[in-house]
């Protein structure tokens, strides 16, 4: 900081023991210094992390710093300066008290984090939906985006730009939404996005999904649309992140702290907080109203199917011991579950150090056959939905060139299950939210054999839980 440039101080804050409630203040700050003290000679305590849930052993209480801050702590006092200053800075650092449970980040009875998040996917789906769905009145209430529907129902196209899993949830949903909203949909990788210096105009609808809310290429690609004037809506897992602070609007998945650097139940709440915007864009469409009632149906009973593909978790560990020493894995789907086909490859890589491919099933016969023998393992997902005859004819071309595909397929499915070698069995449900059911057979897979493997589950090498640098 410039040495003449003037000192400011702010008014002195009261820190109480950890424990002791009080009326929180917002903190007003001119634009070089601010500098938070004890009152009374108490014994102050500051900690420093990327992440809330790394603290909250310690403190419930946390200061979330914004980009060109600078934090120091000197003499029991905790200053905070500008590298720059900003017109769109608010000049303000709230105190904000984290709702999080110490017992939330602990692993509890299981060996792995992400083992325990897997299993949390009954409960997380649920706390996406609460206080959103009213299953009595058919009614979908998203209190983040509510005000800017009619802005939305406007617009001349959507846009949903993620990385990764956040990317996969976007393309698990575009068929739904592009059904709902009769408008043109978009899914971009935020990386490619920023490569190409897309077209972006004042009538298109940004949506940025991101489970930690700080990853850098969907960052900058938000402000990248956000200055030529789209509006911008935030899906995310954490209060207060980049994305959500620079969202014009948006909606919190709520599926709890996400541990383990592989995502799990973030991607299913991604998926249902997708399909809860397409219900209520749709809300006031009565050509379709007999198919939101199928599916809000559907998202009732969601919780207890998963609970019941949950079960088939010693299946697919059998299934673990088969495959883990091959150096290869081919998944194999179209329509809605193409995305489970890329998020299970995804998993299967960052996890097992396997190579893994999600193929589109209908692209068969222009390359991928050529792979497919007696010894490649191909999994493919079969389901009774609109694309069913045709996932049909690309499993007899894998059986008829000497291929053992494992399926999954919908219980009692005795037709498909004639084709497989083995297979896996899941509850029915409407078409658009097969996905979410068949994700979770590939969630289940891929640590069973990251843990045959002896790899480590929760920190696969090379990789991070929130991306923050290109």
């Amino acid at each position: 900081m410039n040495a003449t440039q003037p000192k400011y101080k702010i008014n002195e804050l009261d820190i109480r023991p950890h424990g002791q409630s009080r009326e929180l203040p917002v903190l007003p700050r001119s634009e070089s210094t601010s500098e938070f003290m004890p009152l009374e000679e108490k014994e102050v305590e500051y900690f420093f992390a990327s992440d809330a849930s790394a603290v909250i052993e310690h403190t419930n209480r946390v200061i979330y710093l914004e980009d060109d801050d600078v934090a120091a702590v000197r003499d029991g006092t905790l200053s905070i300066h500008r590298l720059k200053k900003s017109l769109d800075d608010p000049h303000a650092r709230e105190i904000t008290t984290l709702k999080m449970e110490i017992q939330q980040i602990m692993k509890g009875n299981y060996d792995y984090f992400m083992q325990k998040e897997i299993f949390e996917q009954p409960d997380s789906v649920v706390n996406t939906m609460r206080g959103r769905v009213r299953f009595d009145g058919n009614a979908i209430v998203l209190g983040g985006i509510k005000d800017y529907i009619p802005e939305i129902k406007r617009c001349r196209r959507l846009m949903l730009i993620g990385c990764g899993t956040s990317y996969h949830s976007a393309v698990a949903t575009r068929q739904l939404l592009e059904e709902l909203t009769e408008l043109p949909v978009m899914v971009e990788l935020a990386s490619d996005f920023l490569d190409r210096n897309t077209p972006i105009f004042r009538d298109d609808v940004c949506f940025f999904i991101s489970q930690s809310g700080e990853t850098a290429d969907t960052l900058m690609a938000l402000r990248y649309c956000k200055q030529r004037g789209a509006l911008i809506v935030g899906i995310t897992n954490t209060v207060g992140s980049s994305i959500c602070r620079e969202s014009h609007c948006g909606v919190h998945i709520n599926a709890g702290p996400e541990i383990g650097v592989a995502s799990t139940k973030a991607y299913t709440s991604q998926f249902i907080s997708l399909v809860m915007f397409a219900l209520v864009m749709s809300e006031d469409r009565l050509s379709l109203q007999q198919r939101r009632l199928e599916i809000l149906q559907a998202l009732s009973k969601l919780a207890d199917q998963i609970r019941d593909v949950l079960q088939l978790d010693s299946k697919v560990q059998e299934l673990a011991k088969d495959l883990y020493q091959h150096k290869s894995l081919l998944i194999m789907g179209r329509g809605y579950n193409f995305a489970t086909c890329l998020e299970g490859a995804l998993k299967v890589k960052e996890l097992t150090y396997m190579h893994s491919e999600g193929i589109m099933a209908g692209e068969l016969k222009h390359g991928p056959l050529a792979l497919v023998d007696d010894s490649m393992p191909v999994l493919m997902i079969v389901l009774r939905d609109p694309v069913y005859v045709k996932c049909m004819n690309a499993l007899q071309q894998v059986t008829s060139r000497k291929g053992c595909p494992i399926i999954i397929c919908e219980e009692g499915d005795e037709e498909t299950k004639a084709f497989s070698s083995r297979h896996l069995e899941i509850p029915r449900t409407v078409d658009c939210l097969q996905g979410i059911l068949t994700v979770i057979p590939m969630q289940l897979l891929s640590y069973h054999i990251a843990v045959l493997r002896g790899c480590d589950v929760d920190c696969p090498r090379n990789l991070a839980k929130s991306v923050t640098v290109e």
